[in-house]
């Protein structure tokens, strides 16, 4: 399956099926420990209003990137689904490249180098210029789990709206994730 087909579904589906896939960037990256859905209707999401200059690229084709700038000062990552929707990558467990996150990031504890949105752009030197990229595509690879890991869910981090939605996922256990899983 081809990742425009895995990412042409709802960003729910999506963003649990995400979690076990290798993220890279020009050979640095991960395995993906943890994602958030934002759909189409959801008063979090950048699409709720429609379409803008900013968050163009949620309304492109599924499995590109959409980076966006957070409160002006941290740069995050998702992966387009269908139009509008997308997946928030908040946290990889660093595998490949580890002397480049942790001078990009200037430390050495490895389950902070690419714990939380802006720490993974950070590590990763994802920014604007990649905005709208492929992701099965360099500087991108994006390569899917060979099999369903096992999940766990919770509330959103970060936002104000749309609290009460249980659409972040991680990988249950994971000592890499951006805030713990509470049963």
């Amino acid at each position: 399956m081809s990742l425009a087909s895995f990412c042409r579904r709802p960003a729910l589906a999506v963003a649990k099926d995400l979690i076990g896939a290798e993220l890279l960037v020009d050979g640095v990256g991960g395995i993906v420990v943890e994602t958030e859905a934002y759909e189409p209707d959801d008063p979090a999401s950048h699409s709720y209003r429609g379409e803008t200059p900013r968050n163009r690229s949620m309304f492109g084709p599924p499995g590109c990137a959409y980076v966006y700038r957070s409160y002006g000062l941290h740069w995050c990552l998702n992966v387009v689904c269908i139009p509008g929707s997308a997946v928030l990558i908040r946290a990889l467990e660093p595998r490949w490249g580890l002397a480049e996150m942790q001078s990009r990031r200037g430390m050495d504890r490895a389950n902070l180098l690419c714990s939380g949105p802006g720490r993974l752009c950070q590590a990763l030197a994802v920014d604007g210029r990649l905005d709208g990229l492929p992701l099965d595509q360099p500087p991108f690879q994006l390569r899917m789990p060979a099999a369903p890991m096992p999940v766990a869910s919770g509330s959103r981090v970060g936002i104000t709206r749309a609290v009460e939605k249980q659409w972040r996922f991680g990988l249950d256990g994971s000592a890499f994730v951006s805030a713990r899983f509470v049963p």
